[in-house]
């Protein structure tokens, strides 16, 4: 005689998930919204640099260029509200992608979560080369005073190369977002 209750132990039927729910929840349609606007506009602030910023400075001389990066750079550094949607698209990103894959809408999970893990990349790249690189150009100080431009160069070839690779992951992040969106819309008709 088996002692396990109907439904459980290892002769029970496998788990079904939960079915797919057409309800539109205020918070999923938010979720979902901010993660695409907020890396879009990303992409489009990395993408403007990759196109315009950094090939117009190359054109000018090495004291014009460190003057304006660090210039640049203390501007978005010292903008609160850069920094809140830099994070927040993640974070929003990553909650869209569990709160889709609760309500059993796995295709749009896999979409924002794919999402949300390159743009996670992109925050790694940032963190651990651009933010340093930006940080050197820092410290070089008053570059009126600078004698020694050799740092420009290696900030021209690394930076430039990994912002290059950051507009791509945004873009790749948005494309998904884009394709969870349109998932999320016929999920929820």
């Amino acid at each position: 005689m088996n002692s396990n209750p109907a439904g459980s132990g290892p002769y029970a039927p496998p788990r079904q998930p939960p079915p797919a729910t057409t309800e539109r929840s205020k918070i999923a349609t938010a979720l979902l919204l901010v993660s695409t606007v907020l890396v879009g506009l990303m992409a489009g602030l990395f993408f403007a640099f990759d196109v315009s910023v950094m090939p117009g400075l190359a054109e000018g001389d090495d004291r014009t260029y460190v003057t304006a990066m660090q210039s640049f750079n203390e501007m978005i550094d010292g903008n609160g509200l850069f920094g809140m949607a830099f994070v927040i698209a993640l974070l929003a990103s990553a909650a869209s992608a569990v709160v889709e894959y609760r309500k059993g809408r796995r295709g749009v999970a896999i979409w924002v979560g794919a999402a949300a893990l390159a743009y996670f990349v992109v925050l790694m790249i940032t963190f651990s080369v651009n933010i340093p690189l930006n940080n050197e150009l820092a410290d070089a100080g008053d570059a009126a005073k600078l004698t020694d431009f050799a740092i420009v160069e290696k900030f021209k070839s690394t930076w430039v190369s990994t912002n290059i690779i950051r507009t791509l992951l945004c873009t790749v992040a948005l494309t998904a977002l884009a394709r969870a969106l349109i998932l999320y819309g016929r999920a929820t008709r």
